[in-house]
């Protein structure tokens, strides 16, 4: 089972936290971007088998990123992360077909947990 992985963030210690938590795991990080525009030509580029995908970014927010590579690729299996109190967000997020989300900080078990039931 391949378990390739693009990370989207645009802190870069949030990037290297969640790279750390996967790695250790079994998954293999393909690309990072740290916005959506980048996260769309990264996906392109890679077709990765799962994206991590922030919410609030400069340029291109997560959503928006999320809608487009959806559009593209019907199958991609999106797992979105926010920080506390993003509720609304979160739920325009599951409407626009993420898989799940997960919440800043990163909980190991939770992160994980997540990204496997998204690649059964």
């Amino acid at each position: 089972m391949s378990r390739r992985v693009l990370i989207v963030d645009d802190a870069i210690f949030m990037r290297m936290k969640l790279k750390d938590i996967l790695e250790k795991n079994g998954f293999q990080v393909v690309a990072e971007a740290q916005n959506g525009i980048e996260a769309i030509e990264k996906y392109k580029a890679e077709m990765p088998d799962l994206v991590t995908m922030d919410i609030t970014m400069p340029e291109m927010d997560g959503i928006t990123a999320l809608k487009a590579i959806r559009q593209m690729d019907p199958k991609a299996k999106v797992i979105m992360c926010s920080a506390m109190g993003q509720q609304t967000m979160v739920m325009d997020a599951i409407q626009a077909g993420a898989m799940d989300f997960i919440v800043k900080p990163f909980d190991n078990d939770r992160v994980i947990e997540s990204l496997n039931k998204a690649i059964r």
